[in-house]
């Protein structure tokens, strides 16, 4: 091949590789939404700032989506002719954390409808009444923490001593609740049990406190999945031959009821496990929820349903196709006060200065 044919060859390749690399685009519609992140050069206020994450792509924009869907809910649970039910699901570590406090606020002022946890959801509450949880460090010895009688939940630490007063005040009840089931006919279940701990508790700073005195039903599918159910099962030897007995059928028919006498449904899910296929299966008996909001870490390759999108449970009827619904992956912790702030949150703080 001559110097010249080699050179033409060269640069048919050449142009062979632009056209691959640089071949024309099609137009991109009129409304598509332009990638850009808040202008932090001027002063910005909380709702603004999150305002933007909708156009910062990746899950800021799936929190931006979250918030927006909450915000639908929350205004459709007024809604005169379609009033919305709303099921709000977390798991147990969450109680443990600081978010116990974001969830107290739902219940405390009437803003969700049901909640569905498992048993340390229900326990560390009121442990955190009568002993506090501390922060530690994931990287905190085991063997060490054990002599100690320190129990580590990720980075919090919770003494034993906290579940020794959580037995001193419990096992009192269980004897009061045995009693009443023996001679009054009283017939538990775990939302019933939960009920009357969160009277018995009378502290403010209970989820199941307020939920109690707002009448808010609380499931617990797995209520024996922890202290409580160490509880109750040394209970069972204090009191044998007699044994406290709790009545789960009558739960799922008042949640299944609860989701198909609902004009619309919507659900918030944080977390995965028992808490959150205990209301999507709720649903199913509805043809579906018509708002879903998960917050999690899970992944969906193992084909779990802690981990499986939205998507996938509109396949089971669980979530209405065509509803409405985001999966945001996230420890719940570091957005659902931002969900919650910029939704219940600021509309109650509207409602109190309007009436102050």
């Amino acid at each position: 091949m001559t110097p010249s044919s080699q050179a033409e060859a060269s640069s048919s390749s050449a142009g062979n590789a632009h056209s691959s690399v640089l071949f024309p685009s099609e137009a991109l519609p009129a409304n598509a939404v332009h990638i850009a992140g808040p202008d932090l050069s001027k002063p910005i206020d909380l709702m603004a700032l999150l305002h933007g994450y909708e156009t910062i792509g990746f899950q800021a924009t799936g929190l931006a989506k979250a918030i927006t869907l909450v915000e639908e809910m929350r205004s459709k649970r007024s809604d005169p002719d379609q009033p919305l039910t709303l099921f709000l699901g977390y798991t147990s570590n969450l109680i443990s954390s600081g978010l116990r406090e974001i969830i107290r606020f739902l219940a405390q002022h009437k803003l969700v409808d049901c909640l569905v946890t498992t048993a340390g959801g229900i326990e560390e509450d009121f442990i955190k009444c009568l002993g506090h949880t501390v922060l530690g460090d994931f990287h905190l010895d085991g063997a060490e923490l054990r002599k100690k009688g320190l129990n580590r939940i990720g980075n919090l630490l919770v003494p034993n001593s906290n579940y020794c007063a959580f037995e001193d005040w419990v096992v009192p009840l269980l004897d009061t609740m045995l009693k009443e089931q023996e001679e009054e006919g009283v017939r538990w279940s775990p939302s019933k049990v939960i009920n009357r701990l969160g009277k018995e508790i009378n502290d403010e700073s209970s989820v199941y406190y307020w939920c109690w005195k707002n009448d808010i039903p609380v499931f617990c599918p797995a209520l024996t999945d922890g202290s409580l159910g160490d509880m109750i099962y040394f209970h069972t030897y204090k009191s044998s031959p007699l044994q406290l007995n709790i009545d789960i059928v009558s739960d799922i028919r008042r949640l299944n009821d609860l989701s198909i006498h609902a004009k619309q449904a919507g659900m918030i899910i944080l977390g995965g496990g028992v808490c959150k296929h205990q209301i999507a299966n709720a649903m199913l008996f509805r043809n579906g929820a018509d708002y879903a909001v998960y917050v999690n870490t899970g992944q969906e390759y193992d084909g779990s349903d802690s981990g499986a999108r939205p998507d996938e449970a509109v396949s089971w009827g669980k979530i209405r196709a065509g509803a409405k619904s985001v999966k945001v992956y996230a420890d719940a912790t570091l957005v659902f006060p931002l969900i919650v702030a910029s939704t219940f949150g600021k509309a109650h703080w509207a409602q109190n200065a309007s009436e102050s």
